[in-house]
C-alpha cells in the first residue's frame, strides 16, 4: 500500500505548487481533481495547456496521479441533469487516460435535487436505483471507450449507502475490474452496529474488488476531524485492508492543511511506511 492524499488539500495556485506542497510532507501519491488546475471539478472541457501542466508537475515531483475526481449526482431525480453529468464524465475519462490515470471515482448520487451530499427519503425507492443503474451503465460505456475504470464509494447520504448496496450494485454491473470500490471506514459507521462488525461485513463483501482506500476520521458528532482524534479503528481498518490482499492507494482527506502532517504521520505509522515510501 502506497500513502496519499486528496491533492485539494493543499490549495494552491496552480498543480505544481499544489504537488511540490504534497512532496514537502514526504507523500508521492494523490487523488487528483480538476480544481487543483484552476477549472471545475467537473469540466466542460480540459485545455492542452492544462493536461501538459499536470503532467508536468507530477512528472517533475514524483507525485503519482492515482485517480481523478469525477463525482456527479449519478441518481438525480432529473434526467437532464444526470445527462450533463455524464456529458463532463466523457471529458473527465478522456482526461484521465491522457493523463495515465487509471481509475475515475464517484459517488452514487441521492434523490436529493439540491445537495449530492445530502441524504433523501427516496434514495432507497425502486426509481433512484433504476435511474442510477441507467447512470452506471453509460457511465461503464464511456470509461470503457477512454480506457480506464470506475470506482464508487458507499455513502451514508447516496443511494449506495452500505456494503451491502455496494454488492448489489456490482452484482448488477457485472463491469468486473472495470467497477472498482473505493472504501471509506468514517463513511460505513452506524449509532446501533459495531465498528468491528461494520468493517468485517465490507471486507466480506467488497474486500475483492477494492481500487481505492480512503482514510478519513471524525468523531462522535459526525465532524471530521485529523487522524487519530476521531472514533474510527485504523489499527482494524488497516488489517482488514491487508487480510483483503489490497496493494492499491490509501488516500487521506477530511481535514484541513493544517492537519495534514499530524494526519500523515498517525497513518504512516499505522502503515508502518518510510516517507516516499512505494509500499
Amino acid at each position: 500500500m502506497q500513502l496519499g492524499i486528496f491533492a485539494k488539500t493543499f490549495r494552491r495556485p496552480d498543480p505544481g505548487t499544489t504537488l511540490e506542497a504534497v512532496r514537502a510532507i514526504g507523500l508521492r501519491c494523490v487523488q487528483f481533481n480538476f480544481e487543483c488546475a484552476g477549472l471545475a471539478s467537473m469540466p466542460e472541457e480540459v485545455p492542452a495547456a492544462i493536461l501538459a501542466a499536470i503532467a508536468s508537475a507530477s512528472h517533475d515531483t514524483g507525485v503519482r496521479l492515482a485517480a481523478l475526481s469525477g463525482t456527479f449526482n449519478m441518481a438525480h431525480p432529473d434526467r437532464e441533469r444526470r445527462e450533463r453529468g455524464l456529458l463532463r464524465l466523457g471529458v473527465v475519462a478522456e482526461a484521465a487516460a491522457k493523463l495515465g490515470i487509471p481509475l475515475v471515482t464517484l459517488c452514487t448520487g441521492t434523490r436529493d435535487r439540491e445537495d449530492m451530499w445530502r441524504a433523501h427519503p427516496d434514495n432507497r425507492s425502486g426509481q433512484a436505483w433504476s435511474d442510477l443503474l441507467e447512470s452506471m451503465e453509460r457511465a461503464l460505456a464511456i470509461a470503457g471507450t477512454a480506457g480506464v475504470a470506475l470506482a464508487i464509494e458507499p455513502e451514508h447520504t447516496n443511494v449506495v449507502s452500505d456494503a451491502s448496496r455496494a454488492r448489489a450494485l456490482l452484482d448488477a454491473m457485472q463491469a468486473g475490474d472495470q467497477l472498482q470500490i473505493i472504501l471509506d471506514p468514517a463513511n460505513l459507521l452506524q449509532k446501533d452496529r459495531n465498528q468491528t462488525d461494520i468493517l468485517a461485513e465490507a471486507f466480506a463483501l467488497l474486500g475483492a474488488d477494492l481500487g481505492l482506500a480512503h482514510a478519513k476520521d471524525r468523531r462522535h458528532d459526525g465532524k471530521v476531524c485529523a487522524l487519530g482524534r476521531g472514533v474510527v479503528d485504523f489499527d482494524a481498518y488497516f488489517t482488514g485492508l491487508r487480510s483483503a490482499g489490497f496493494h492499491g492507494p490509501v488516500i487521506m482527506h477530511g481535514f484541513g492543511e493544517s492537519e495534514a502532517a499530524e494526519s500523515t504521520a498517525f497513518a504512516r505509522a499505522k502503515l508502518q511506511e518510510r516517507p516516499g515510501e512505494a509500499g
